[in-house]
């Protein structure tokens, strides 16, 4: 299936004397198939695995001079090729050995050779390497796919995509049609999710039932990954974190309070914990402004934030039974309504590159869920569940206590429009924020 990431291995290629790439992101988002698809455009592909193969880790037992690793590979693997400007060597797998790291510099500085590494959790492995070649690689963070990926994945085409921004920069409604099939397939979106077996399977068999064991499966393998590699921390408290993550999502301000998750749970004691999650990839945190105005970064309160899963359909597979199936029969979102949607918009705001910020006013009526900016605003963005008021953005927008604000967004399942004060967005134009504001920045 079409992946963005596609796009960018092509354009770092032509590059000029383009560094090593480490490809980062949670587990199955699709890193080792992207790659190895890009690999059949190089006359050699050269795939070393860590863990499938954890004797290669003794490749760099002579040093990590290029020579002495490809006499290494060689040793191993006989038939393995290499040819000197248009080979690609990937370590995959680079969790399990992170000081392979620090080769990049010298395959760099040698230049005969494309390298790309990739692995889970390498937010966290970074910090235990000697020598990470800072300088001398190029980072990336793949995600799952987002609803644009979706789209193609079920046929459509670029050109359908961009008429959907066309709509967006002209503020041309969409049409009954449209709004209807867009509408559902992006509620198939929030059901099925990103990750790529999930959404393959369910498009074979177009059933929701296909799908649960496989995200339950996932989230188990999550647990997995926390019991594995936290170090250093408590990890009984990270995995009490990650199971209760849906239990405050249901709560209608939806923050995270670790005071409420366990009897005499206390902050301090739980130190690291949220960061080790948003590390890994696993999870998205939202922090909340101590005032909405521009810059955000540093501008907000540690700790209080909200934490959301990397991929929506996660929360789902968290419900209960009772619930999931609900949802999946009968389209019913019921007590996480609020939750669901404004988990998709979080992870889409995040695959776009956005960090991730809301505002909630202490003893006050006054929240809203993300903020984003364009050159000059700083862009209140309010998630409706429901198409009811929006007195948080109007008050935003019209207090002139908030000079950066200068127009709002509210994302809801009504069409395109604009009253002069916010835009009202489709849930599934979500994903096209980013670009919508570039042009109607550029204006």
């Amino acid at each position: 299936m079409k992946r963005k990431i596609d796009s960018y291995l092509q354009e770092w290629k032509r590059i000029f004397n383009h560094k090593p790439l480490v490809i980062g992101g949670a587990r199955q988002v699709g890193k080792t198939y992207s790659v190895r698809e890009f690999g059949k455009t190089y006359a050699s592909f050269i795939e070393i695995n860590f863990v499938t193969h954890p004797e290669y880790k003794l490749l760099f037992q002579d040093g990590y001079d290029v020579d002495s690793i490809l006499n290494n590979i060689s040793f191993r693997s006989p038939d393995m090729r290499f040819v000197e400007g248009d080979t690609l060597i990937f370590f995959d797998e680079m969790q399990e050995h992170p000081d392979c790291a620090t080769s990049l510099k010298f395959f760099k500085e040698d230049g005969r050779f494309d390298v790309i590494c990739s692995g889970s959790l390498m937010g966290l492995n970074y910090k235990d390497i000697t020598s990470n070649s800072v300088g001398y690689k190029s980072d990336v963070r793949m995600y799952a796919f987002d609803f644009e990926e979706f789209l193609w994945a079920k046929g459509y085409s670029g050109a359908q995509v961009d008429s959907i921004l066309e709509h967006l920069v002209s503020l041309k409604p969409f049409n009954e049609l449209e709004m209807s099939v867009l509408s559902k397939l992006f509620m198939e979106y929030a059901v099925v999710g990103g990750m790529p077996e999930i959404l393959s399977t369910y498009i074979q068999g177009n059933l929701f039932h296909d799908i649960l064991p496989l995200q339950r499966q996932l989230l188990a393998d999550y647990e997995e990954d926390i019991v594995k590699y936290a170090k250093g921390l408590d990890k009984a408290r990270i995995k009490n974190v990650y199971r209760n993550i849906p239990v405050f999502l249901a709560k209608e301000n939806k923050k995270f309070q670790i005071t409420k998750i366990t009897a005499n749970a206390r902050n301090r004691d739980y130190a690291g914990c949220m960061e080790w999650l948003e590390d890994s990839g696993m999870v998205h945190l939202c922090h909340n402004l101590q005032v909405p105005e521009l810059p955000m970064k540093g501008n907000y309160m540690p700790n209080q934030y909200k934490i959301y899963y990397h991929d929506s359909s996660l929360l789902l597979a968290a419900m209960d039974d009772e619930a999931g199936e609900d949802m999946r029969r009968n389209q019913n979102l019921g007590v996480y309504k609020g939750a669901i949607y404004e988990n998709l918009v979080a992870s889409a705001l995040a695959k776009m590159g956005y960090p991730l910020y809301y505002y909630k006013k202490e003893n006050s009526q006054l929240e809203m869920d993300f903020f984003i900016r364009d050159a000059e605003s700083l862009i209140p963005v309010d998630v409706k569940a429901k198409n009811g008021a929006t007195k948080s953005l109007n008050a935003l927008l019209e207090s002139g206590k908030y000079p950066d604000i200068r127009y709002g967004v509210k994302l809801c399942a009504q069409n395109i429009g604009f009253n002069g004060k916010f835009y009202t967005i489709p849930y599934f134009c979500t994903f096209l924020l980013k670009k919508w504001l570039a042009v109607h920045d550029a204006r």
